[in-house]
């Protein structure tokens, strides 16, 4: 531990942050499709709102991804 600094661990928490804020945007967008496209194939009238849903929740799950980088950057560089 004599070469790490404080510097050094804020980049490392920064990067694990960012992985696993990633994993986690990536599982959910997987699960909304395949829940998504599951509905759409039992239900093939509804498929235009289910896609609608679908769109917004992935814009959701997007956006707080692009939070949790941005939060994670700024760790590192403060």
């Amino acid at each position: 531990m004599e070469g790490m600094t404080s510097a050094g661990l804020a980049y490392l928490g920064a990067g694990l942050g960012a992985g696993l804020a990633l994993i986690g945007v990536g599982l959910g967008i997987g699960r909304l499709a395949a829940s998504a496209l599951d509905g759409m194939a039992r239900q093939p009238q509804a498929a235009g709102t289910i896609q609608t849903a679908m769109l917004i929740a992935a814009g959701f799950i997007e956006g707080a991804g692009l939070f949790a980088l941005v939060i994670c950057i700024i760790m590192a560089f403060k």
